[in-house]
Formats: C-alpha cells, sequence, structure tokens
C-alpha cells in the first residue's frame, strides 16, 4: 500500500510510525547477522568508517520508502538525499556509531526520523542486537519497547550526568566551552552514541552535548527527547534542523538546558 501521507498529528500518524517501525525492523534483521563477525572496513572520504551493514541496512530502508511514499525525500548517511525539498523527508542512518559496531560493542542504533517541512516530527531509535526500540512522535508521549518514558527532574548542573561520543569532537573554541561543562556536572562520560539519547528520554542521565554531527546523528532524537519531557536543540536554544551547524544539546530537565546553554555561551 502506498501511503498518501498527513502532517504528524492530523492525518495518517498511525501509518507513519508503522512504516518507521517496519523500517527499523528491516534495518535490524540486515545488520544482526554481521555483527561481531568480520567485516571488511571501508575507509570514507571524512576518514569515517563504514561498512557492509551500514550499506545494505540503508538500501533495504530506501527500498520500501520509495515503494511505500514515492512523493517523499531520502536523505541517508551511506546513500545521499533524494528529493530533500519535498514537503516529507526521511532522515536515516543505518548504523549510529559504526565504531562501537565494528569492536562488537552493542550501543550503536539505527537512526529514523521524518521531517515535515524541514521539521523533525517523528523520530525512532532503534537498538537491533538488544531489541530496544524508542518511538517519538510530534504531539503523542515517546515510547520505550512499547511503554511511556520521561526524563528526570535535574535541578542543578553539579548533580547531572554529561554524555559525549567522543572528546574528540570537540575541537578550538568547541573544546573551550564543553570544558567549561565537564567541569561543572557531577559526572561526565563518553561513549554510547545515539544511546545516549535514549537514556536521557528514559530517565537515567542528564545531558548529552555533541559537536561535529550531521543531521542523520541528531534529527530522530528530536521527537523523542521532546515527548519524553525534555528539550534538544543546537548550543544557541535554537530548534534543529537540516541547516543546523552540527552542536547539539539534549536535557531531560528544561530548566537544566537554560544552564548548560548559558556555560556553553561563556
Amino acid at each position: 500500500m502506498t501511503l498518501t501521507a498527513g502532517r504528524i498529528g492530523a492525518g495518517r500518524p498511525d501509518e507513519l510510525i508503522a512504516l518507521a517501525c517496519r523500517l527499523a525492523d528491516t534495518a535490524g534483521a540486515v545488520i544482526r547477522p554481521y555483527f561481531r563477525t568480520r567485516l571488511d572496513v571501508i575507509g570514507k572520504d571524512d576518514a569515517s568508517p563504514v561498512t557492509i551493514a551500514d550499506r545494505e541496512a540503508e538500501a533495504a530502508m530506501r527500498a520500501i520508502i520509495a515503494r511505500e511514499c514515492p512523493d517523499h525525500g531520502i536523505l541517508g548517511e551511506e546513500h545521499g538525499p533524494e528529493r530533500t525539498d519535498a514537503e516529507f523527508v526521511w532522515v536515516l542512518d543505518p548504523i549510529d556509531g559504526t565504531k562501537s559496531f565494528i569492536s562488537g560493542v552493542p550501543l550503536f542504533g539505527t537512526l529514523i526520523a521524518l521531517l515535515h517541512r524541514g521539521r523533525p516530527t517523528l523520530g525512532v531509535i532503534d537498538q537491533p542486537i538488544s531489541r530496544e526500540r524508542w518511538i517519538g512522535a510530534e504531539g503523542r508521549p515517546t515510547l520505550f519497547c512499547g511503554e511511556p518514558a520521561r526524563t528526570r527532574a535535574c535541578a542543578r548542573l553539579a548533580e547531572a550526568s554529561l554524555f559525549s561520543t567522543s572528546p574528540d569532537m570537540f575541537k578550538g573554541d568547541n573544546w573551550t566551552a564543553y570544558e567549561r561543562l565537564r567541569k561543572a556536572v557531577r559526572l561526565p562520560r563518553y561513549g554510547s552514541d545515539c544511546y545516549a539519547y535514549g537514556l536521557v528520554a528514559t530517565g537515567h542521565i542528564d545531558i548529552v552535548v555533541e559537536a561535529s554531527l550531521k543531521p542523520y546523528d541528531y534529527l530522530a532524537q528530536v521527537p523523542i527527547i521532546e515527548g519524553a519531557g525534555g528539550i534538544l536543540t543546537d548550543w544557541n536554544g535554537k530548534a534543529l534542523g537540516l541547516e543546523s551547524d552540527g552542536r547539539v544539546v539534549a536535557c531531560g530537565d528544561r530548566a537544566l538546558h537554560k544552564d548548560v546553554v548559558r556555560l556553553l555561551a561563556g
């Protein structure tokens, strides 16, 4: 069946959510047989790694979108853009955390976002090994494995936990700003890739701050964090979109978010 989509929150949101879950199911079925096997790792132009699992999983998702929603655009990490000026655009990262994937660490995830006129209105984080899934849709509570997810309150930076994928993503002034924040929190940690955003949504950690990201690295998380009661913006507190600069702040506590943005700004 071909879907003619309405805006998330109106029209046919249930069908779009079901389609996003089908995409995640399909990607997971491709990825799981490759996990902890000996794979050739291919270097991309930006020196980041990619595997056949990344490329096959994205190709499988794109084929479903082309069949079900032929008027929708697609932006994928591995196979590039198609019709990104369309009203609806799917943004795909088949394996966010390829370095974890090739190291046998099950903290990577498949990221799926649907943009409506440039705004992320539907998002999925799927961990295909543990089979954990977060689903966020505009106007609806975020679900984690089918149950409502909520962020936790954290009123003070001195009591907060802070996650980032790697210190290597912060350069120059970004590193200086990040260091101010890192020294102000109770528990700074590295690793987890997109999984950390899911932990914010389920109330286990408080802050994720990252830089040097691409749209497919952060857009799926926006409706997930917001639907769980948190907030995800750029470092200036502005809404995220395709044209954002790749610096992001996720907080489970909206009041804490203001302090984080203020400290990053110096």
